[in-house]
């Protein structure tokens, strides 16, 4: 019942920035968190951050200081901005909205980030 479309993903240079954005369509209505998940190449999937719907907003340790979530309830988007890429960064990228912090929610279809040395 929602969908998801991710952009902004692509090839970068270490110490570069890159905006990803994530629009969500259909039945939006009750969306309490938002968040990125990325899959490193051969890798388990991880949180790299979420945003509630108080605004309260939780960071993978790695990316603290670095990146920035925030969100747009008003057109059903979230962003995550990147500052300062480490080659580590290197991951497929998933949106992911649930109405429950405990469900799994709804994935976009995942965007390519390449951080280059």
């Amino acid at each position: 019942q929602v969908q998801l479309v991710e952009s902004g993903g692509g090839l970068v240079q270490a110490g570069g920035s890159l905006r990803l954005s994530c629009a969500a369509s259909g039945t939006t209505f009750s969306i309490n968190y938002m968040g990125w998940y990325r899959q490193p190449p051969g890798k388990q999937r991880e949180l790299v951050a979420r945003i509630s719907s108080d605004g309260t907003t939780n960071y993978a340790g790695s990316v603290k200081g670095r990146f920035t979530i925030s969100r747009d309830n008003a057109k059903n988007t979230v962003a995550l901005q990147m500052n300062s890429l480490k080659p580590e960064d290197t991951a497929v990228y998933y949106c992911n909205v649930r109405r429950h912090v405990m469900s799994t929610g709804y994935w976009g279809q995942g965007t390519q980030v390449t951080v280059s040395s």
